[in-house]
C-alpha cells in the first residue's frame, strides 16, 4: 500500500468562519477549497446530512478539514469533549519556533492548557491550548534543549 496524498483530519465545528480565521490567522493554515457536501454523502458518513467543508492546508503538509453540519448543527451549548477521552484528542502542529504562535494564541483568546504554558520535555518544547470551540491544539518545537548538556534526548 502506498499513500497517495498527505494526511487529512476532519474537525466538526459550530462556527465555521471563527474556526477558519483561528486556524489560518493564528496557526498559519491556508484555506484551499470550500464545498457543500450533499446529504447523500454526509448522512452515511455519520455527520447528520448536508455539510459545508473548508479544506485548510497545513504549511508543512496535510490538511485540516473544518466541517459544518447544515441539517444537524452542533448545539451552541454543547460542551467540548475532554482531552483524555478515547478517540481523537488533539491536533499537533510541529513548528520551528512556537514563541510567536504562543503570543498569537494568547492575543486570539485561546486558553492555555499546559502548566506552565510551555513545557520542556526530551529536547522539545510542548504547549497545549484550547481553540475557540474547546478543541485541544498541541504545539511542538525543538528549542527545548538545555545549552551545554553535550547531548540530546
Amino acid at each position: 500500500m502506498v499513500m497517495t496524498r498527505p494526511f487529512e483530519v476532519g474537525l466538526v465545528v459550530r462556527d465555521l468562519e471563527l474556526m477558519e480565521r483561528f486556524y489560518c490567522d493564528v496557526i498559519g493554515c491556508r484555506a484551499e477549497h470550500r464545498s457543500r457536501v450533499p446529504e447523500s454523502v454526509g448522512r452515511p458518513a455519520g455527520l447528520g446530512g448536508e455539510l459545508v467543508v473548508v479544506w485548510l492546508r497545513v504549511p508543512a503538509g496535510g490538511c485540516v478539514k473544518l466541517i459544518l453540519p447544515r441539517s444537524a448543527p452542533v448545539p451552541a451549548g454543547a460542551a467540548p469533549l475532554p482531552a483524555g477521552r478515547v478517540g481523537l484528542s488533539y491536533l499537533t502542529f510541529h513548528l520551528d519556533d512556537m514563541g510567536p504562535v504562543v503570543v498569537a494564541l494568547e492575543a486570539a483568546g485561546a486558553r492555555p492548557l499546559s502548566d506552565p504554558v510551555v513545557v520542556r520535555a526530551r529536547g522539545r518544547r510542548i504547549s497545549f491550548w484550547a481553540d475557540p470551540e474547546g478543541n485541544v491544539v498541541e504545539l511542538v518545537d525543538a528549542l527545548g534543549r538545555d545549552s551545554g548538556t553535550g547531548h540530546s534526548n
